[in-house]
């Protein structure tokens, strides 16, 4: 393995050696070039180790945007052709990566681009997992598209990602479109994910299908963590159909998908199956399948549900719920679903209410969730209300700026900010000047002002 840093050095040196004019790191292959011509045709041997460096060394460094993928320095991805380079190089897949701007997949069709990670079968030693950490640093990556006209299994931008280690992390995804055939394990974001942590992703997508089994909006399988992430789109498989995760076999937290979901059976507007946990997350998309049917899981396999709920419309032929279509002896607490919206009268676990109900703050307290401004059920804030109007929505997802009902940044906000409009005794005490002093300085000024206008230009809502 070539050592970066010393071969730069050495470029440095024969540099200035042969012209006494050092050269930057960019310029060492044509300090080359001018050397060689300054000795009358002939290669000195110093001059032909630089050359030997340039051709062996730049070309591994040039195919990503800088870096060296480690943890401090990792490599940067700036264009759709340095994202494909990764799938192309199983040797970087426990490296350092980080997405330094908003890139475009659509020139790659079909199965054009290299997904990341490989999974053959289960002990195989050709199985070659991402397991490094992917940061995507708050950009998008838009139009990744897979439509294979063989049954593709582990199908994602990252096919198979596994390792303690392994993150993928503040990376959105805009329009994936994903066609795996009769594939099994098949997601817009990860495949399988066998071990580590994906936190802050969505996946927004065209449509996700496969006539296999395991098909998630996001994840395919979960046998790691996921954490405040979210999907939207349509979903559609034969199993374990779920808008954000097909299995899930370990851990998911506030997360939730308005995707809609089909399937034949084990089908759930946020799970298909769930063996392991579930909390403080949501669905709010339509399912339909044939057997074992729910507004948040189809089939709850010796897992915990713990403060979900569900909104979406629920059809269904056999075992049917509005939360979770069959529970086989798993756990349901203080979680519901709209009896209303969903068409469903009986769960295999939660409590139904009706949409009025369901959009009154008390309804959730009363069974201990944590709201904002309460403090009886704890002080994390996870849950914001605009009564009457909407449902509960994790506070992560209420943009600075959101200050009163309903959800979304309007003029109303607009409004209630101009009314704090230089106040300067902004503190902990006031929540600071009810939440209008958005960078905490103590004052309602033109940063605040910067921040509000940035989130209300976005959209408005999460």
């Amino acid at each position: 393995m070539v050592n970066l840093s010393k071969t730069l050095g050495l470029f440095r040196y024969l540099c200035s050696t042969a012209s006494k004019q050092p050269q930057s790191v960019t310029g060492t292959c044509a300090c080359a070039t001018a050397g060689a011509g300054k000795q009358s045709g002939k290669l000195t041997m110093p001059l032909l180790v630089l050359l030997a460096i340039c051709f062996f060394a730049l070309p591994a460094q040039a195919q990503y945007g800088g870096g060296t993928g480690e943890p401090n320095d990792p490599y940067q991805i700036y264009t759709a052709e340095q994202m494909n380079a990764i799938g192309a190089n199983a040797n970087d897949w426990d490296k350092h990566f980080k997405l330094m701007a908003d890139i475009d997949l659509s020139s790659f069709t079909g199965t054009d681009f290299n997904i990341i990670g490989a999974y053959v079968s289960w002990d195989s030693p050709d199985n070659k997992p991402f397991s490094g950490v992917f940061d995507g640093s708050g950009h998008t990556i838009s139009n990744f598209s897979y439509t294979s006209a063989t049954d593709a299994n582990n199908v994602g931008l990252f096919a198979y990602v596994s390792g303690e280690n392994a993150r993928i992390k503040d990376l959105g995804l805009l329009d994936p479109n994903v066609d795996a055939g009769a594939g099994d394990y098949v997601a817009a974001l990860v495949g399988s994910l066998s071990g580590g942590i994906i936190n802050n992703c969505y996946a927004k997508s065209t449509g996700v299908s496969a006539t296999g089994w395991g098909v998630g909006g996001l994840v395919g399988a979960n046998w790691g963590t996921i954490t405040n992430c979210y999907s939207t789109g349509s979903v559609s498989g034969t199993a374990d159909v779920g808008g954000l995760v097909g299995h899930n076999f370990n851990t998911i937290t506030d997360c939730y998908s308005t995707a809609s979901v089909s399937g034949v059976y084990t089908a759930g507007g946020l799970v298909g199956t769930n063996y392991s946990t579930i909390s403080n997350s949501y669905a709010t998309g339509d399912v339909y399948a044939d057997q074992y049917v729910g507004g948040l899981v189809g089939w709850n396999d010796l897992g915990s549900i713990t403060s979900c709920y569900s909104s979406g419309s629920v059809t269904g032929t056999n075992d049917v719920g509005g939360l979770v279509g069959s529970n086989d002896a798993g756990t349901v607490l203080a979680s519901l679903w709209d009896t209303d919206t969903s068409g469903q009268s009986t769960s295999a676990g939660g409590t139904g209410k009706t949409t009025a109900e369901m959009q009154t703050k008390s309804t959730f307290t009363d069974i201990g969730w944590d709201f904002v401004a309460e403090s009886i059920n704890g002080t994390e804030d996870i849950w914001s209300i605009c009564e009457g109007t909407n449902y509960p929505r994790l506070l992560r997802q209420i943009l600075a700026g959101d200050f009163v009902c309903p959800d979304g940044i309007t003029e109303t906000d607009f409004s209630f900010f101009l009314a704090h409009w230089l106040e300067s005794n902004c503190d902990l005490g006031n929540n600071y000047c009810e939440g209008t002093d958005l960078n905490k300085s103590g004052a309602v000024d033109n940063d605040d002002l910067e921040i509000f206008l940035a989130n209300w230009q976005a959209g408005g809502d999460n």
